[in-house]
């Protein structure tokens, strides 16, 4: 029994599937040859599903999964299921929509019964090895599944059929409606402004989740509408992340949320899509502002990235683990990132260590556990000697280097890293940081080289150079195709914008309906689920729907295609319905919405390469604010860039043409005119 369970999860691309690989439980990955032994054996299915840098998924893991006698309750009476979550996102979104309608709630590990028909019909989260505050223990429960399985099977299947017929009713009733206008935005915005937390910036209370869609409708509506509270909204929530414990003072990069309200201790886990968002949102806030903060923090992000999540093949892994070695062998949440007045002391000496605890918030209670210290920012840092913090800073970051670190999850997920794609180019070019640039294509060519194949569909994951079995949904296409978007607009090389068209020509033949103009999650010649997953809301990344409503939109302005305009316009109807009623949970349609409203811009400079006026301009376009403004460099001769077509230059000198809706500006050689035409409205 070991020796044929350990082969099953060894041969897998997920790291959280190879955690489970030793195990006494004789785990199956999804396939249909786990349920057809089901059937066979005629048990139900335990499917268990989780992430690697989930914290109870490994509590879970070592004290049920690692059990012998529990090991042994499962493998007689069920057959045992376990799935990564970020490797299969569709089963994850199935399963848990039934968990949530039945119980109110979800989350991770999700534990879940079903018939070897795959229809669920017992759910939960964490279960604990011995009962516990009204919970039962998971042995009790794997006891009363399989004597109602042996006992009671109609009444089982009976309860499975009517949960699948729910969720079915569940099913999302869309008719394209029309694309949301001026007044459902400034509704959303008014939404956002009553749940909006003045005194400690973000949405809502505990726990607080980086609300990065959300600030990017707040910059664009503030672009396009010169709303000074939106601007200053997202200003404030970006300032109050940035001094938190949620922020890594040391390292740069964010943790995945804070626990409280005030952004002090955060869940420490530190995943790829956050940081991707949080960069580029930083880098803008930082277009929009000019503000100092705003720099520094795309920068240390985006030097986060690659410094701590880059891969040998050149991708982006998935995440860091919230725990790590204490130095006494536990495991232990935090550990890596938290200090004692002590700790302090022993790095620095106690004249500096002192200074430390004033200005990163370090107290001998301590704001964490066991009287440790998530660092802060002050809220006033002209009052420390500059140089001083900056010595005290690079001393903490080595010693911190020298401690145990938190466990990595090494695989590359398609739709993160085309955020990290997209995150990478622009704080690049914004800040002349060519590195990231070139760090940025790295990510891009991995994507074409091993996640695309012949007839481009798009691989979810790769891990060391291999790619997995698991087909890409549709964020991955949108989000990759929003990637190589930004790297079109960033470098002028047109084989982006090809790549980007090849994505999306799928999502408009395999994604939509074309009926309705809905959006699915899942490709038409998917596997087949209980229901097909649909969720036009956003999560912690923008849903597959707004996002490829983004770059569907992104597209057509840079190719002037109908189809891709209108499937773009068709998809926004949604945020019509769901911006004033629920604009947090639909930020990323609302910024999509506020280019529609915008255009977008389609800016094209025309001009030689590595002439300083080509580059001026083409800067001075990429900083211009105009919410989800295309960009285009090159020269007229090019064929690979729509916009360039038949754009001469003026004068002989590099040339902007700067249009919207087929209405175009006179062309310019000035860059202060370019940069006016790109912050006010334009004329016609």
């Amino acid at each position: 029994m070991m020796g044929s369970m350990a082969n099953r999860l060894a041969h897998e691309t997920s790291p959280y599937l190879l955690q489970h690989a030793d195990n006494p439980v004789d785990w199956w990955p999804w396939s249909v040859e786990a349920f057809a032994e089901a059937r066979e054996r005629n048990v139900p299915v335990l499917l268990s599903v989780g992430y690697s840098s989930c914290h109870w998924c490994h509590v879970m893991a070592h004290e049920s999964f690692e059990d012998r006698a529990t090991a042994d309750l499962l493998n007689e009476h069920f057959v045992s299921v376990k799935v990564d979550r970020e490797e299969r996102p569709d089963v994850d979104a199935v399963y848990m929509e039934a968990v949530q309608a039945a119980t109110g709630q979800g989350g991770w590990p999700m534990t879940v019964f079903l018939t070897p028909e795959a229809e669920p019909f017992y759910f939960g989260t964490y279960f604990p090895p011995a009962p516990r505050h009204g919970m039962p223990s998971f042995q009790q429960v794997l006891e009363g599944v399989r004597a109602a399985w042996a006992d009671r099977r109609d009444e089982v299947t009976e309860v499975a059929g009517k949960i699948v017929r729910d969720l079915a009713g569940r099913e999302l009733k869309y008719s394209s409606m029309d694309v949301p206008g001026e007044e459902d935005l400034a509704q959303a915005l008014l939404g956002l402004t009553r749940e909006y937390d003045a005194s400690r910036g973000g949405f809502g209370g505990a726990p607080k989740f980086p609300p990065s869609m959300a600030v990017e409708f707040l910059l664009r509506h503030a672009a396009r509408t010169g709303s000074e509270g939106a601007l200053q909204m997202a200003r404030d929530t970006c300032e109050r992340m940035a001094r938190g414990g949620i922020y890594d003072q040391l390292g740069g990069g964010f943790a995945r949320y804070s626990v409280d309200r005030e952004w002090v201790v955060p869940h420490f886990e530190k995943m790829l899509y956050d940081n991707a968002l949080l960069c580029r949102v930083y880098a803008h806030l930082w277009r929009a502002t000019g503000s100092e903060l705003a720099r520094r923090v795309a920068l240390e992000t985006a030097d986060f990235m690659v410094r701590e999540l880059r891969t040998d093949e050149g991708g982006f892994a998935s995440a860091l683990d919230a725990d790590s070695d204490d130095g006494t062998g536990k495991h232990v949440e935090g550990a890596y990132y938290v200090w004692t007045p002590a700790q302090l002391t022993e790095v620095l000496g106690e004249e500096d260590a002192r200074l430390a605890e004033h200005y990163f918030e370090v107290t001998a209670e301590g704001t964490f556990e066991h009287g440790s210290s998530v660092l802060q920012l002050p809220q006033r840092e002209g009052v420390f000697d500059a140089e001083k913090i900056e010595s005290i800073k690079e001393r903490l970051h080595r010693a911190r280097s020298l401690r145990p670190a938190p466990g990595r999850d090494d695989k590359v997920v398609a739709a993160w890293n085309g955020l990290a794609v997209a995150a990478l180019a622009e704080t690049g070019a914004y800040f002349d940081r060519p590195d990231l640039v070139d760090a940025a294509i790295a990510a891009a060519d991995l994507l074409v080289r091993l996640h695309l194949d012949e007839k481009a569909h798009l691989a979810r994951t790769s891990k060391d150079g291999q790619v997995g079995v698991n087909a890409g949904v549709l964020e991955d296409y949108a989000d990759v195709a929003e990637g190589f978007l930004a790297l079109a607009s960033v470098t002028g090389e047109g084989v982006w914008l090809e790549f980007a068209g090849l994505l999306l020509d799928h999502v408009l033949a395999r994604f939509v309906d074309q009926e309705s103009g809905a959006l699915y999650d899942t490709a038409a010649d998917a596997e087949k689920l209980i229901r097909r997953p649909q969720d036009p809301t956003d999560n912690a990344t923008p849903s597959g729907w707004s996002a490829a409503a983004g770059a569907l939109l992104s597209y057509a302005a840079h190719t002037g295609s109908e189809p891709h305009r209108g499937a773009a316009e068709r998809a926004l109807g949604v945020v019509k319905a769901l911006g004033p009623r629920a604009p947090r949970f639909i930020g990323w349609g609302l910024a999509t919405a506020e280019a529609l409203l915008d255009g977008p811009r389609e800016v094209a400079v025309v001009g030689p390469e590595g002439h300083p006026g080509t580059r001026e301009l083409h800067r001075a376009a990429l900083l211009g604010t105009a919410p989800g403004a295309v960009v285009a460099v090159g020269t007229a001769e090019s064929d690979e860039l729509p916009l360039l077509a038949g754009r001469p230059l003026v004068g002989g000198e590099p040339t902007a043409y700067v249009c919207r809706n087929f209405t175009c500006d006179a062309p310019t050689t000035d860059v202060d005119r370019l940069r006016a035409a790109l912050r006010t409205a334009l004329s016609g």
